[in-house]
């Protein structure tokens, strides 16, 4: 769901930008250096950067080559490469060994030389072929966890104004890549007002670890997880709304379990 927002600002900031494109280059390391910096502002923001930095071995170790890596292995290097490793590791791993682009082209794409790319991706490798999966989870505490659960249970009595009273004045609202604004300034509850229900509920789940809430649509047999909700939570309030009602693949590659129905 991180990288859903995060693609979202890049693009949003590529189109603000698009007078500045030397249109004589090539699109693509254009648009990488954007999404890598708002990458890096992100992990910045939640003190990943800083810790990943922290935790990282500060001699370069020896070469080791992807052919070194298993094939199970680097599925799930892939799989956790945003959390194990620092930004210019990450990159330069993800580059070389998953897209295959060249040590020059790389170098490029992150504003680097070849011999700083090589050292980035020994170490990476180094890393990932000695670590194990990481495990990510957020508990809750009792009170933002009685908060969603009854979040869940106004939503599927389609309780609208007693969804607004646990929100607060000023609460921000994001739909994937339809609005991006104060909740107050949307029709986002009226949209949900007149949806047809019969098929659809909500309940408390856990998505990568993270606590969000799950939409659920009715199949033939059971109900079926389709898209997500992630609030943020202060001062038993709702203060920030993210609608991932537009982007359902999100559930498709993450590791999700519902906590009450």
């Amino acid at each position: 769901m991180d990288g859903e927002d995060v693609v979202q600002e890049a693009l949003f900031e590529a189109y603000r930008k698009l007078d500045q494109f030397d249109d004589s280059r090539p699109l693509g390391p254009w648009l990488f250096r954007i999404a890598h910096n708002r990458c890096i502002d992100f992990l910045r923001r939640r003190n990943v950067r800083q810790q990943a930095e922290a935790e990282a071995i500060a001699e370069t170790l020896e070469s080791i080559t992807p052919d070194d890596l298993p094939d199970a292995m680097l599925d799930q290097a892939v799989e956790h490469l945003v959390i194990t490793l620092p930004p210019k590791e990450r990159a330069c791993v993800l580059l070389k060994d998953v897209f295959d682009y060249s040590l020059e082209e790389i170098a490029d794409l992150v504003d680097s030389t070849v011999g700083g790319v090589k050292a980035a991706l020994s170490r990476g490798r180094g890393k990932l072929k000695t670590t194990t999966a990481p495990t990510k989870s957020k508990t809750l505490n009792p009170e933002a966890l009685q908060l969603l659960q009854l979040y869940v249970e106004r939503f599927n009595r389609h309780d609208w104004d007693g969804l607004r009273e646990l929100i607060s004045a000023d609460a921000r609202l994001r739909v994937a890549d339809a609005f991006s604004g104060r909740l107050s300034d949307s029709p986002y509850f009226g949209v949900y007002e007149n949806w047809p229900w019969e098929p659809w509920r909500m309940a408390v789940g856990e998505i990568d670890g993270e606590p969000a809430l799950i939409i659920l649509r009715r199949g033939v047999d059971a109900w079926e997880p389709y898209s997500a909700i992630r609030l943020g939570i202060d001062n038993q309030r709702v203060t920030t709304i993210s609608d991932y009602w537009h982007a359902p693949w999100i559930l498709e590659s993450a590791t999700f379990t519902i906590l009450d129905e």
